[in-house]
């Protein structure tokens, strides 16, 4: 499990900031509650102990412990595999662009389920299913229909955060700002009033001293009311970290202080959310004027959350996400409309339960030193933290050049970032560590000057109509104005191979194809993350 420290007593001396101490000398935890998720229906099959222990919600150690000026604090990281659970009884379904509502309800008809909602800016119905029905059975059902583009559980998620091994000094500004160059950023832009920042979390306490000027109104999602008061203490410190109020002699700062916070409550009491409530959560943040979305969750491969995610880009907006603190490798592909960031160490070394892969674009400071429910301050861990701090990046980005698209935001934000890792993208670094002074000064000039040329890619073995057998060498060519960083190939929708070092020859073992006719497809990806896609080439088993 994680948790973040709450702190009081420590010497709160802000960086460029008015200094202030205080009193209290206690490092107080609570814990999250584990509870069943409470739903409209009472459905079976799902309990959530296995839940609780198994993901890495957010939690507190009730225990008290005295805290000195300059005392460390040492805790340990929780790495655990993704287990996920699911809300029992319902399916998410999208289908076609060119099935008609009427015919889609006759198919969901035929098959036994119910239509009971939609998310409208994405077409996705959310599906009850019959008591005692396999919802993975009649997953695959619905899949296998010709009239259906996607079908998917609508799993939960717990709030990605952990418990940091990183040192707790009594600084407020703790390491992450200076990490990623904020300071000089400030001297620029310190973000607009009109730039509005949608948390997607538990809610948040708006009577924060540190936040309580910075909220505009938000939406509870989970319970449908505009109460978004924060269930569980997550949203609270993740607010904090993107824009909490700075430079006003008390607390702790952010990266886009000048900016404004949107509470977006998905998350039942426990902070665990499905992606269903994601999805309606960042439809309604986009319908109601937030540009940049923050949602400190694992999300990747939820098709119903990219396609949310596509609509509040096509709107203006720009959605930052969690990698996931698993301490896995994704084999996915990138998520073009979803800024996956991972979390790195004061060293700016990859944290070890930090998630990495192909879908990884970025990383930031894992560790923040941020706001806490009952106007506290503490250190918060993990990649939920990480993301806020890009979110905060592109807050600052649109603040300071408001014509900015959000492909334009978002390729300023890898193309500015230090690079880490192996020479230009990687799986574990993405694009590098965010750089917030880089960014900025990237955004005056952006217009006009950005690399938006796709590279230009085909497949030139195998010929398209041939026999494979064994191991197939899918050669490629891949060409950019400025260069190509990674390739990869798609056999049948689903990503087989990668590789980042030209000449791009990709390996497809097909012994454990099926026999029959198969789709090859490769994309190239450049630094600016534009990608190219091949005409797809026909093989044969």
């Amino acid at each position: 499990m994680s948790a973040w420290t709450d702190l009081h007593g420590a010497d709160l001396d802000a960086l460029e900031l008015t200094p202030h101490v205080y009193e209290t000398s206690s490092i107080s935890t609570c814990l999250f509650t584990r509870k069943r998720l409470q739903m409209k229906k009472t459905l079976t099959g799902v309990t959530f102990l296995v839940l609780a222990m198994s993901l890495l919600v957010l939690t507190f150690s009730s225990n008290k412990v005295s805290a000195q000026k300059g005392k460390i604090i040492h805790v340990q990281p929780v790495v655990q595999e993704p287990q996920f659970n699911f809300v029992p009884g319902r399916l998410l379904v999208k289908f076609r662009p060119e099935i008609g509502l009427d015919h889609a309800r006759q198919v969901i008809a035929a098959l036994g389920a119910r239509d009971a909602d939609e998310i409208p800016e994405i077409g996705v119905h959310v599906l009850e299913l019959p008591d005692q029905a396999s919802e993975v059975a009649v997953q695959r059902t619905f899949k296998a229909r010709p009239e259906v583009e996607f079908a998917e559980l609508d799993r939960l998620h717990p709030a990605q955060q952990v418990i940091p091994n990183d040192p707790l000094y009594g600084n407020q500004n703790s390491w992450s700002l200076p990490k990623v160059d904020a300071l000089d950023a400030w001297t620029i832009n310190t973000g607009s009033s009109s730039v509005v920042i949608a948390v997607l979390d538990s809610g948040i306490d708006a009577t924060h001293p540190d936040l309580a000027s910075q909220i505009v109104p938000g939406w509870n999602v989970y319970n449908n009311n505009s109460d978004t008061s924060d269930v569980c203490g997550h949203g609270t410190a993740v607010a904090g970290a993107a824009a909490a109020a700075s430079n006003n002699a008390i607390g702790v700062a952010s990266v886009a202080w000048g900016c404004r916070i949107m509470p977006v409550r998905i998350s039942d009491a426990s902070g665990v959310a499905s992606e269903s409530a994601i999805a309606n959560g960042l439809a309604w943040a986009a319908n109601h004027g937030a540009r940049i979305a923050n949602i400190s969750y694992y999300v990747t491969g939820s098709r119903t959350v990219s396609s949310a995610a596509k609509s509040f880009q096509s709107k203006g907006g720009v959605v930052i996400a969690a990698a996931g603190n698993y301490g896995i490798s994704e084999s996915i592909g990138d998520d073009p409309y979803i800024v996956t960031v991972g979390a790195t160490d004061p060293s700016d070394i990859l944290y070890t339960w930090s998630s990495r892969g192909n879908n990884l674009d970025l990383v930031a400071p894992g560790n923040v030193f941020t706001t806490l429910m009952g106007g506290s301050y503490g250190t918060g861990g993990g990649t939920s933290f990480a993301a806020p701090v890009v979110a905060g990046v592109a807050a600052l980005i649109r603040s300071n050049n408001p014509t900015l698209t959000p492909l334009e935001v978002q390729n300023i934000l890898r193309t500015s970032a230090d690079d880490l890792g192996d020479v230009g993208w990687d799986p574990n670094y993405g694009y590098g560590r965010v750089n917030a002074y880089r960014a900025v000064l990237a955004s005056q000039t952006a217009v006009g000057t950005l690399d938006l040329a796709a590279p230009i890619v085909s497949i030139t073995a195998p010929n398209s109509g041939v026999k494979v057998t064994g191991t197939v060498n899918v050669e490629v060519d891949a060409t950019d104005n400025v260069g190509v960083v990674r390739n990869e190939l798609y056999v049948d929708g689903v990503l087989k191979a990668s590789s980042t070092t030209a000449p791009f020859t990709l390996k497809w073992n097909t012994r454990k194809a099926a026999a029959g006719m198969h789709q090859l497809e490769c994309r190239a990806y450049d630094r600016a993350g534009n990608v190219g896609n091949s005409s797809s080439v026909t093989a044969y088993k």
